[in-house]
């Protein structure tokens, strides 16, 4: 059996990607006035990743419907021009032969100014680590994806200024079937590891922030 989750956090402060004043106190009176000037924008994040639950496979790519799931993603982001360190037409293709870390930019644009090399992540790293490189993106409607390792294969990271969770909520629901259960996951909920890998002790009773999606259920 497939377990999808898709994991979002909302409303995550743009300046929390930002660098911070060394002195506190200045840093928190700039805040202070810039907050009350121009409150500072918002970007959403979307963790896609999965377990194949009979055989302990942990990874989004280890799902047995993660091609579909990809060609699915491809159709949803059809508008978008796929941008990348390598030549690659396709988000399906920049996805499956990418190295783990190499940034994926969906763009609208045809052309990208970015610093792609800028935003690669090493193998033993996260995107934590290229948090200037991200804000500076995310104040454009252009999305970043990253694919990030998991124990058994890889999971999709996915960074936008909009929140996109309804154009991706839909279509993942669509593969509801008795071998692939879906579950919609607050990940400013989870933050432990057995949180994370509820599903291979808890199951049918998820923990707070975890709900499992039925073809009934809407937004």
């Amino acid at each position: 059996m497939d377990i999808f989750k898709l994991i979002f956090e909302h409303d995550q402060r743009l300046d929390t990607l930002r660098e911070r004043h060394t002195d506190r106190a200045t840093q928190d009176i700039s805040s202070s006035i810039e907050d009350f000037l121009s409150p500072d924008p918002t970007y959403s994040k979307f963790y896609l990743t999965g377990t194949r639950l009979k055989e302990n496979q942990f990874g989004l790519s280890t799902l047995n419907s993660f091609s579909g799931l990809l060609n699915e993603l491809e159709r949803i982001f059809s508008d978008y021009h796929t941008h990348s360190l390598k030549n690659v037409p396709s988000l399906n293709e920049a996805v499956t032969q990418f190295d783990i870390g190499e940034p994926i930019i969906l763009s609208e644009k045809d052309q990208v100014l970015w610093n792609l090399e800028e935003l690669t992540i090493d193998k033993n790293s996260n995107a934590g680590h290229k948090k200037e490189a991200i804000a500076n993106l995310l104040k454009t409607d252009d999305l970043l994806l990253y694919k990030e390792q998991a124990h058994n294969g890889y999971d999709l990271h996915l960074f936008s200024k909009k929140n996109i969770y309804h154009e991706l909520f839909y279509p993942m629901k669509s593969f509801l079937n008795n071998s692939f259960r879906f579950f919609s996951i607050n990940g400013k909920r989870i933050r432990s590891e057995r949180k994370f890998y509820f599903e291979t002790w808890t199951l049918d009773r998820p923990p707070h922030g975890v709900e499992e999606v039925f073809p009934e259920t809407t937004l």
